[in-house]
């Protein structure tokens, strides 16, 4: 009996410095260990996500809030690389490791909380349509049997859909990449709207075209994480709480013109 309660023991032992080993290789840790956080963003989003070609510099509230959390990381918030992401290649990379988070106007849904971890929602949009002035386009019902530009993967599609579904109107879909996509092809003519979320739009407000009164399905932005990360899922929530809680998150959204 002494030779198995020494057995059990050890065991437990093992058992412990196999927990603390694990734990020490936890998602967070591997960051710290790599020196930089890898974060997907936009880099075609005026006031979210932003690669400003005459600097080259990313810029943008969630470029911001990117910098936050690798300060809370590392005590640095230069510590960090941005990866350009669209609507459709940001889950991808974050699957393959590529980015340790996504930043990047990220609709978090049900369907997508069983795929990703989400953060605590930062912002909440809505699904807005932008129109040329000249066309002639004046409310969603105008847009009966006419062709909307969305974004490859977005949620901007389903919300449409089902907003024309209950107007009792007809309308066709253009998917492109980017958003600058979209914009060239309403610019030419190809499309007839433009769709995304309303503060999305906004960056792309010129006097030649307008926004529609009506919007479409609240979109509530959140930090995406692989299922699991749980240490750094739980400090970007801190990141998150504190920044409501001293006035910082607000203070960015009206640096960037959100507020």
């Amino acid at each position: 009996m002494k030779h198995v309660g020494k057995i059990i023991a050890v065991g437990m032992v093992v058992m412990a410095v196999s927990g603390f080993a694990f734990a020490k290789n936890s998602a967070l840790d591997k960051i710290k260990k790599s020196g930089v956080l890898k974060v997907g963003v936009k880099e075609d989003v005026p006031k979210f996500g932003y690669l400003n070609p005459s600097t080259n510099e990313h810029e943008g509230f969630e470029i911001d809030l990117a910098k936050a959390i690798a300060k809370k990381i590392f005590g640095d918030e230069t510590k960090i690389k941005f990866t350009g992401v669209t609507a459709k290649t940001r889950g991808p990379l974050l699957d393959t490791g590529e980015v340790d988070l996504v930043l990047a106007t990220f609709t978090v849904t049900d369907a997508r909380r069983k795929v990703y971890d989400f953060s605590d929602i930062y912002f909440t949009d809505a699904v807005g349509i932008m129109t040329k002035k000249a066309s002639g386009i004046k409310s969603f019902a105008d847009l009966n049997g006419k062709t909307i530009g969305v974004a490859q993967s977005a949620t901007t599609k389903k919300a449409l859909q089902e907003g024309a579904d209950k107007a009792g109107i007809t309308i066709k879909f253009s998917e492109y990449a980017t958003y600058p996509e979209i914009k060239t092809a309403l610019d030419s003519g190809r499309i007839d709207a433009f769709s995304v979320d309303q503060a999305i739009l906004l960056g792309y407000m010129e006097d030649s075209v307008m926004l529609l009164p009506e919007h479409f399905e609240e979109q509530p932005y959140g930090a995406a994480i692989k299922k699991g990360n749980t240490e750094l899922l739980n400090l970007v929530n801190g990141v998150i709480e504190d920044m409501k809680k001293n006035g910082e998150l607000d203070s960015l959204l009206a640096k960037n013109g959100l507020k």
